[in-house]
C-alpha cells in the first residue's frame, strides 16, 4: 500500500462511524486494521457522535465459528467494575453452545463518569437532582448509543437479526432497566435485568430517579411499557445490606434494605400497578436458588433463561 492509499484510508475511519477489528493483544498499525469483526473473541472502537464531539467506546465481541445469518444478538452490560471484556469472556461458553453473539460495550469513566454517566444513562448533568436546565441532549445519553451499535454490527457481520436480546448485571442491570423505559421504541426484544442495587419504579409521585416524576418518564405510557419482555432476576442469597457498593438511604431502603428484597419489590409493584389498571403484563421474575452477587452465575442464568 502506497503513502496516499494508507493516508486516505486513516481519514476514511476518522470520517465515519467505523468498526476497527483487531485482535485484543495487537499492536498492528491503524491501516492494517480491517472493518470486519472476525470469528472468535475480539475488541474493536466504535465511534459514535453526540451533539458536542465524537467518542469512542471498546466493544468485546464473541462470534461463534459458523454461526447463522440471523443468529441472535445479547448485547451486554458490565457492572460498576466497567469491566465489559470478563463479562464477554462469562458468556463465550454459552454463546457457544447455545449459538448467539456477544457484544459487550465498555462504557469508560473518562466518557461516562460515575453513576449519573452510567447507572443512569447521563440522561442529566446530576440524576440525584434532576431538573429541565440540567437535561442532556438526547444524543449525550448513555442509552443513545445501542440502536446505532445494533445496526454497525447487522451491517459488519452481514446478520438479518431485526431485533437484539440484553443482559445487565448489577450496575448494568440499573442501566437495563432503565433503557427500556427511555428507549421504548428501541429493537430491544428480550431484557434480563439482574441484581440491580436499586431501581427507577413506574411511580409517577416519586421524583427520578427512583420514581418518574421530573424526568422526561413522567409522560411515558405504562401500557407499552408492561408490553416489552423484562425479567427481573437476582440471586437468592443477595441479600446483604451493608454489600460493597449498594447504595443506602431513605429514598433507596424504602424499595428494601437489600438486592433481593429491592429486586422482588419492584417487580411485585409494577404488576400490582398493571393489574389495577388492567393493562398488558410481560414482565417475569426469578430469584437464582443459592446464588450471590456473582455476574458469571448471573450470566448463565440469563443465557439459560433467554436460548434455552
Amino acid at each position: 500500500m502506497n503513502s496516499s492509499s494508507k493516508i486516505s484510508l486513516i481519514l476514511f475511519y476518522l470520517l465515519t462511524f467505523s468498526l476497527l477489528s483487531c485482535s485484543e493483544n495487537s499492536n498492528r498499525l491503524p491501516e492494517e486494521i480491517t472493518e470486519f469483526i472476525e470469528s472468535g473473541s475480539g475488541v474493536f472502537n466504535f465511534r459514535y457522535q453526540n451533539t458536542t464531539n465524537t467518542s469512542t467506546l471498546k466493544i468485546y465481541y464473541h462470534l461463534p465459528e459458523n454461526i447463522a445469518q440471523d443468529a441472535r444478538i445479547l448485547v451486554v452490560f458490565h457492572g460498576g467494575g466497567r469491566n465489559a471484556r470478563d463479562y464477554r469472556d462469562a458468556l463465550i461458553s454459552e454463546a457457544n453452545q447455545s449459538q448467539f453473539i456477544v457484544i459487550a460495550p465498555e462504557f469508560s469513566i473518562d466518557n461516562f463518569p460515575g453513576g449519573d454517566g452510567y447507572n443512569l444513562g447521563n440522561v442529566f448533568m446530576d440524576g440525584d437532582n434532576p431538573s429541565i436546565d440540567t437535561l442532556n441532549e438526547e444524543s449525550e445519553w448513555a442509552f443513545s448509543v445501542i440502536e446505532p451499535l445494533f445496526d454497525t454490527i447487522l451491517s459488519q457481520i452481514d446478520n438479518s437479526s431485526t431485533t437484539y436480546d440484553i443482559f445487565g448485571h448489577s450496575a448494568g442491570g440499573q442501566f437495563a432497566h432503565r433503557f427500556l423505559m427511555y428507549k421504548h421504541q428501541s429493537r430491544a426484544d428480550r431484557i434480563v435485568a439482574s441484581a440491580s442495587g436499586w431501581y427507577t419504579f413506574p411511580n409517577r409521585s416519586i421524583s427520578f430517579p427512583y420514581g418518574f416524576d421530573n424526568s422526561p418518564l413522567n409522560n411515558s405510557s405504562l401500557s407499552v411499557l408492561f408490553s416489552h419482555q423484562l425479567h427481573i432476576q437476582v440471586g437468592a442469597n443477595d441479600n446483604n445490606p451493608n454489600a460493597p457498593g449498594l447504595r443506602r438511604n431513605t429514598q433507596a431502603d424504602a424499595q428494601g434494605i437489600h438486592r433481593a428484597e429491592r429486586a422482588e419489590n419492584f417487580f411485585n409493584f409494577s404488576q400490582n400497578l398493571a393489574t389495577t389498571g388492567n393493562l398488558p403484563f410481560q414482565w417475569s421474575f426469578t430469584s437464582i436458588p443459592n446464588a450471590d452477587h456473582d455476574f458469571r452465575a448471573a450470566a448463565s442464568t440469563a443465557a439459560q433463561y433467554l436460548y434455552n
